[in-house]
């Protein structure tokens, strides 16, 4: 009996290729804020950066198109009074985006289609209600106009943006400082990370914890967490030796996790972006130089080693495209604007795809340029090659 020795995937051979030089966005002052956030957001319209800014927080709004060295003059978006951590855009609007602050504030802002001469410094509302810096922002999958912050004060509010009233406030649920907030696919559980080490998933019209894993992993160092699609919930942390560490977790089983797995011993906190479509989640370490990504499936061992894409430079934060933006006609997968400390370049994965042999394009110029009823026999020829 013959033994199947390669694991049967659609990307065991994705690799990622760093934009031309043409196609990446110069002298820019990206934030020196030490928060474990990208700092970074890009939706198929708009690239959004938090910079540098003097006596306040700001953030720069770049059209897509618009790449190569940018004027030190280009106007920012500038309301906060205190640095921005956290700019998220909305997935049902490509022109509303929210941004998080120290202020203790969190903002949305409608951005024009066209450049503006001056900076934008009035929001379309502004959301008051934590006590203490807001860090984390989520917008919310499925719902339009609501939006959940997370802040210093150990508080989840979620909102409405339109009334800009407040619909839910998670007060009691953390006792201590939240690391990460992510909806699940159609946005009726949430999953959240604290300096606790407790891994929680929330149901949000219950106001309640329905289930929680303390020391999923066991460092002290900040853990994130993301929704599967299957409903799992991916993890990356740090082991009690401080290296860094990912899990897979059952929610409905929290004893035991579906895989576990060491990776090396950088200080860098792992930032996950997962693509539903594929099942693939791409990590990013704040300081790396470096992409890893797995593929998660429903067999054992659950989560696959694909590949590393590897540079130079290390990335001071990442920006993840969403699939509507991306060029599938080139095989692109995913894309993601790596921050350098001046400047932002697009990596794009691909997925090699199948060449046919010369004959076959021989044979297909043949048919083209014969009539209708005699093609069916180049046609037979060319599906046998192929």
């Amino acid at each position: 009996m013959s033994r199947r020795v390669v694991r049967q995937s659609k990307f065991r051979h994705v690799f990622g290729q760093a934009g031309k030089a043409e196609q990446t966005y110069e002298d820019i002052r990206v934030s020196k804020v030490t928060w474990d956030s990208s700092f970074c957001a890009v939706n198929p319209k708009f690239l959004a950066i938090i910079v540098e800014a003097g006596g306040g927080g700001a953030f720069m709004v770049l059209p897509l198109a618009k790449t190569g060295r940018v004027d030190k003059n280009h106007p920012t978006v500038n309301g906060h009074t205190g640095p921005v951590l956290d700019i998220d855009w909305c997935p049902h609007n490509d022109s509303v985006i929210a941004s998080a602050s120290e202020d203790t504030t969190v903002m949305v802002w409608q951005i024009p289609d066209y450049t503006p001469v001056r900076n934008i410094t009035e929001p379309i509302v502004t959301l008051e209600g934590h006590s203490k810096r807001v860090g984390i922002l989520s917008w919310h999958p499925t719902a339009r106009n609501v939006l959940l912050s997370a802040g210093g004060d150990n508080v989840i509010i979620i909102w409405n943006v339109g009334t800009g009233e407040m619909l839910l406030s998670l007060d009691d649920t953390h006792p201590d400082v939240i690391h990460s907030v992510c909806w699940n696919t159609n946005g009726s559980l949430l999953c959240t990370t604290c300096k606790d080490k407790t891994l929680r998933v929330i149901d949000p019209r219950k106001g309640q914890v329905v289930a929680e894993r303390f020391a999923a992993h066991e460092g002290m160092r900040p853990m994130r967490a993301v929704f599967t699609r299957q409903g799992h919930i991916f993890t990356t942390g740090f082991t009690r030796m401080s290296q860094r560490e990912l899990g897979l977790w059952d929610p409905n089983n929290f004893e035991e996790p579906m895989a576990l797995q060491e990776m090396d011993t950088s200080n860098g906190v792992l930032l996950p972006f997962y693509d539903p479509d594929s099942s693939i989640v791409y990590l990013c370490g704040k300081g790396d130089s470096s992409i890893r990504y797995f593929e998660i499936t429903e067999e054992p061992p659950f989560v696959h080693y694909l590949n590393t894409f590897s540079s130079k430079e290390p990335q001071r934060g990442m920006g993840f495209m969403p699939k509507r933006g991306l060029d599938v006609s080139k095989c692109e997968i995913a894309r993601f604007y790596k921050l350098h400390e001046r400047k932002c370049e697009p990596i794009i994965m691909t997925v090699p795809r199948k060449t046919c042999s010369r004959m076959t394009c021989t044979l297909t110029r043949q048919a083209l340029s014969l009539p209708w009823k005699q093609m069916s026999g180049c046609r037979a020829r060319m599906q046998t090659l192929c």
